[in-house]
């Protein structure tokens, strides 16, 4: 019994795996001859700006995140424990959605650059004003959207960290800030250093942002290859040069580390917080209150003022059918997702065989998959059995059968498994890890097999473990805009699609409502996550 279950769970491994292994082999593909076209011309350029776009937003998120992680768990003012969660907020609100709201409130019609005019009497020609749709907009907003990536691991390594070993950095003579410096920040490397690779693999990933503030990076460059050149093997080959980018990424964190280790042998440091002076804790606070004032409750703001002022308009049947979509797609996913990742987490629990155990790892590389790069994996294999089933239907039967997988939700559905089974399959398995082995063991000494034991003891006591893997993958599907974008049905559009293309119209009310209602469902996890923070310090 136990092997007839590992069988399906290799076979769900290999086919999330699958598009993965085709955009590699697609390096050897001779296309139509673009790819050469793109390498003379634009591919410096996607290079150079996507290097210099995850450089940037490394360093940024770096110094918001752990700054505010070390503020917030070393010192002690009034409204810390506020926001202790409140910088988690910007991780309800999509790269996109962040880039739509600041183009609308920072772009020369805006309110800022119009108020600066009726202010000092200026007309256009007579001051400068950055471009906020530029390389450097574009790390400014992945920073404010993805530093708490870096702020959320960061807090717990500091938390973690012995009081003994701070307090004898501050005895040889190292202030608050020379303890960060020597202290506190080496011994945090390896969560900074995860956090980091996070943030630069989100913003490797994004295609909402960097088209709408026309950045040429590699994501870019996919959807031109494959959509206006119509080359599928030169976006295969683009895709393939983003892996080795992501690759490298995954690398270069592994080896930051080299042989140094992190341990630590002392106690932990529990609430010891270090008072602030009025003067010091103001300006505390108001770096605490910066990173999610710019990054949540300002974009936020932008989006309900640019709904209320145009209410009636926006809310159509149109509206409603985006949402019915968006709402179905993502309830459909999350279903899928958590169902797959039951059968390998309980698969590798129940038959304790190594090769199931690595096939659920390698499973699981898919969320360090941009979206276009599963995208094309997917729709280049896809498309071939589509037209190969209708060669062979109307062969056999003399009916057109049209094109029945990539015209429809099926290969959607499949591209957020891949992209997403890894965040439902970390949840199951840390609570499959929560129940004893004894308990099972019982079950099945009074005769029940290994499904009914799933259904009968660890779905009821795992259910809070399988209802959060529900609701993650089903937001983060409802934000997911590359592989929505390319792989969609004909006629079917989600409200994640139609931000992006009513933005990149200019048509930014119609944009800011599917936003705002995406930032809206995007909060509850966040909230969640938020509650945990609260309740993990309380425990501390």
């Amino acid at each position: 019994m136990t092997r007839a279950l590992a069988l399906p769970a290799l076979a769900v491994a290999a086919l999330l795996v699958a598009p993965l292994l085709v955009v590699a082999s697609s390096i050897f593909s001779a296309g139509r001859g673009a790819w050469s076209h793109l390498a003379a011309t634009v591919l410096p350029d996607y290079i150079v700006s996507t290097l210099l776009l995850a450089a940037g937003v490394g360093a940024a998120v770096l110094l918001i995140g752990a700054g505010n992680a070390w503020l917030v768990t070393h010192f002690r003012f009034p409204g810390r424990r506020l926001l202790e969660w409140a910088l988690v907020l910007p991780l309800a609100v999509p790269g996109y959605v962040i880039a739509y709201a600041y183009t609308d409130f920072l772009q020369f019609s805006g309110p800022v650059q119009s108020a600066l005019r009726e202010l000092f009497g200026w007309r256009a020609g007579d001051y400068w004003f950055p471009d906020i749709r530029s390389l450097g907009g574009a790390v400014c907003v992945f920073s404010l959207v993805l530093y708490p990536y870096v702020y959320l691991l960061a807090r717990a390594a500091f938390v973690e960290q012995s009081a003994s070993l701070l307090e004898s950095g501050r005895l040889l003579g190292r202030g608050a800030w020379g303890t960060f410096y020597r202290v506190a920040l080496p011994l945090a490397r390896p969560a900074l250093a995860a956090g980091t690779a996070l943030a630069v693999m989100e913003t490797l990933a994004d295609f909402g942002a960097v088209s709408y503030f026309g950045v040429q990076t590699f994501t870019t460059g996919i959807y031109r290859a494959w959509l206006s050149m119509g080359d599928a093997a030169a976006a295969g080959q683009l895709s393939a040069a983003l892996l080795c980018v992501v690759a490298l990424v995954l690398l270069a964190e592994r080896a930051s580390r080299g042989g140094a280790r992190y341990h630590n042998p002392l106690s932990r440091r529990g609430d010891e917080l270090h008072p602030l002076s009025r003067g010091r804790a103001i300006a505390v606070i108001a770096a605490c209150l910066a990173a999610p004032v710019l990054g949540f409750v300002l974009p936020a703001a932008i989006l309900l003022y640019r709904v209320w002022s145009e209410p009636g308009r926006l809310f159509d049947a149109r509206f409603l059918s985006l949402s019915i979509n968006s709402f179905t797609v993502s309830a459909i996913a999350a279903a899928a997702a958590v169902a797959l990742a039951v059968l390998l987490a309980y698969a590798a629990r129940i038959t304790r065989w190594r090769p199931v155990h690595a096939a659920n790892r390698v499973a699981a590389l898919g969320y360090a998959m941009p979206g276009a790069v599963i995208a094309v994996g997917i729709m280049v294999p896809v498309a071939r059995l589509d037209h190969w089933i209708a060669d062979a239907v109307k062969a056999w039967f003399g009916v057109e059968a049209g094109l029945l997988l990539t015209g429809g939700a099926a290969a959607l559905v499949y591209a957020y498994l891949v992209r997403f089974i890894s965040v439902a399959l970390q949840s199951v398995e840390a609570g499959l890890a929560g129940i004893r082995p004894s308990m099972e063991d019982a079950a099945r000494s009074l005769g029940e097999r290994p499904a009914g034991v799933l259904l009968r003891v660890h779905a009821p006591m795992m259910w809070s473990s399988l209802a959060s893997a529900g609701l993650i993958v089903f937001v983060e599907v409802m934000k997911e805009l590359p592989a929505t974008f390319a792989m969609r049905p004909f006629n079917f559009d989600t409200l994640a699609v139609q931000a992006y293309q009513y933005a990149s119209d200019e048509r930014l009310p119609q944009a800011a409502a599917a936003s705002l209602v995406i930032v809206a469902v995007s909060l509850a996890p966040v909230v969640l996550l938020a509650r945990s923070i609260a309740s993990s310090r309380r425990r501390g």
